[in-house]
């Protein structure tokens, strides 16, 4: 994998999100120098270790584990220096609803070549309805095979063309059509998967389409988790936004397959996946009708609660309506599939406790340092776990103008690997963020490396991409792989360790023999550019080309918006 360094400078020649891109004239991005900040270790060490406990029971939204950590982080936040960031509260109610799935038939399939098949539960197939429904029930539904599910307009590409999809359920590939790629050249970016190669997507698209079901292919690689994972996070307890008045179409049952399941249905339909699959990954692929029918049904328990957003802010000592985001998840799992041991806790140590402790130390960092120019928010959300619900909430209905929030800064699951040549930027070259980040790492003698998994999507899985897709640039970044101790040999199996024997299962737990000393050079990183940014005077924005540059462009333009104007 290249590993770059782009030079970087107090003062670039960049276009900005002010009003004088619009006229046309080159402006100077503001990059100040900084101090670096107090960062406490054993603040990161307490926190995560207690939200990490099995006091805190996995941190379910909606549950006594959540009314714990939510108390517990008010009050790590108003110790560290913060002030209520919502209009004098703490908090933000998400509005979720619960569904709890039980009582499952096996998910027949029947017709075609050979014996009708019935598919165990969480063995063979995992299932959820996303409807308020009580009883789900799918009956003698046709199985269509859609390719990768994808309805992309702007790139010629629909792989639904002519189909009537009333009544029956799509079969759909993991990720997108690029995957497998050497490059980052492709209508999908290539081996970098796009948003069309993720799970919410084909779900949404299926449902879009009238679907009854939609039931996507496991397959570990294009996955980037094991079926473990699945099994695990569609199991038990699932928290949803809550539909309101004008709810988007839905499909009745949205689930997964194992792939040596898929296959022999695909063999009983007399096809050939392996065939099929790569026949999709072509433009103009059409779909096929399996001559295969699925059955099944469930029942559900149906919740609705308001979980809570944590929101703490250090007003700016200049322009206190202009805002820096910090963000990272609270919540995890809660009780999940038992280990061998009967561990039943899902404590998300790493995924996310780390990542919330970050917001509590980077906190006191900064009001130590005494207020910024600009105001520094600090974001703990909820259900991060259930499809950025908690982020999703906030950025469509923020407490501080999307147009007045200048950028931010996204902390998901620290690995504990120690000290690292590098760090990982997740989406690099999308915005002008990426400047203030070679700048904050000018004095570190740490290079930065280009996720080395663009295939399995982070860039669209985690709470930052709520606010991307509205525009406010935010920059995410993982410890680096390239150890000190190690190489990058050493930094992979790190993460193929935690992968697949921890990540979203019981053993994801705190452990006191960690080596923190990579974790801390990421938050003094964090810390710079946060201070950098709030600090400046300039609004940074998308790259040229970017996805998301059209709509921070027309937020920047709107009469009496923000981005300086």
């Amino acid at each position: 994998m290249k590993r770059f360094l782009l030079a970087a400078t107090a003062t670039l020649l960049l276009s900005a999100c002010d009003m004088s891109m619009d006229k046309g004239a080159v402006t100077a991005l503001d990059m100040p120098d900084v101090a670096d900040g107090t960062l406490s270790e054993e603040t990161m060490k307490r926190v995560t270790e207690r939200l990490a406990s099995d006091e805190f029971e996995g941190r379910a939204p909606g549950t006594a584990g959540e009314e714990k950590t939510i108390a517990y982080l008010i009050e790590e936040f108003e110790k560290a220096g913060l002030e209520p960031g919502n209009n004098g509260s703490w908090v933000q109610d998400v509005p979720l609803v619960e569904i709890t799935g039980k009582d499952f038939a096996p998910l027949t399939i029947a017709g075609g070549k050979g014996d009708t098949m019935e598919l165990a539960y969480a063995t063979d197939w995992v299932g959820v309805t996303y409807r308020e429904d009580t009883k789900t029930v799918l009956e003698d539904s046709e199985l269509v095979f859609v390719g990768y599910g994808i309805n992309a307009p702007e790139k010629g590409w629909n792989d639904y063309e002519g189909l009537d999809m009333k009544g029956k359920t799509a079969v759909i590939l993991v990720n997108d059509p690029d995957f497998g790629a050497e490059t980052l050249e492709g209508p999908f970016n290539g081996k970098a998967m796009t948003y069309y190669g993720r799970w919410t997507y084909k779900y949404e698209e299926a449902g879009r389409q009238g679907a009854a079901g939609a039931i996507i292919i496991h397959d570990t690689a294009p996955a980037a988790y094991g079926w473990n994972v699945v099994e695990s996070s569609w199991s038990g307890p699932q928290a949803y936004a809550a539909r309101g008045d004008n709810p988007p179409p839905m499909t009745q049952v949205n689930g997964w397959v194992q792939k040596p399941v898929a296959e022999r249905i695909f063999k009983a339909a007399g096809k050939d996946l392996g065939k099929l699959s790569a026949a999709a990954r072509e433009k103009g692929f059409k779909a096929v009708p399996l001559g295969l029918t699925a059955s099944t049904s469930f029942t559900n328990d149906i919740r609705t609660f308001a979980s809570k957003n944590v929101i703490g802010v250090l007003p700016g000592s200049e322009r206190a309506d202009e805002y820096v985001m910090h963000t990272a998840h609270w919540d995890h799992l809660g009780r999940c599939t038992p280990a061998p041991d009967g561990d039943d806790i899902c404590n998300g140590a790493v995924d996310n406790a780390t990542g919330t402790a970050a917001l509590v130390a980077l906190a006191e960092a900064h009001a130590k340092a005494g207020p910024a120019k600009r105001s520094l928010v600090f974001l703990a959300v909820t259900a991060e776990e259930s499809g950025l619900l908690g982020a999703d909430y906030y950025a469509a209905n923020p407490v501080f103008p999307l147009n007045k929030t200048v950028g931010g800064i996204n902390m998901d699951a620290f690995l504990m690997a120690g000290a690292a040549k590098d760090v990982t930027v997740v989406g690099p070259g999308k915005s002008q963020l990426d400047l203030f980040l070679d700048k904050a790492l000018m004095n570190d003698d740490r290079v930065t490396t280009p996720n080395p998994n663009p295939e399995a999507g982070y860039y669209y899985r985690s709470d930052h991409f709520a606010f991307a897709k509205r525009g406010v640039p935010m920059l995410y970044l993982d410890g680096g792989e390239d150890l000190v101790e190690g190489g990058p040999d050493a930094g992979a199996a790190v993460a193929a360790e935690y992968r697949e024997k921890r990540y979203h299962g019981p053993k994801d737990e705190y452990d006191s023999n960690w080596d923190w000393s990579g974790v801390m050079s990421d938050l003094a990183l964090f810390y710079r550019i946060g201070r950098m940014l709030a600090d400046s005077t300039s609004w940074p924005n998308w790259n040229e080309g970017d996805e998301f540059k059209a709509t921070r462009d027309q937020d920047c333009a709107a009469e009496g918006a923000g981005c300086g104007a």
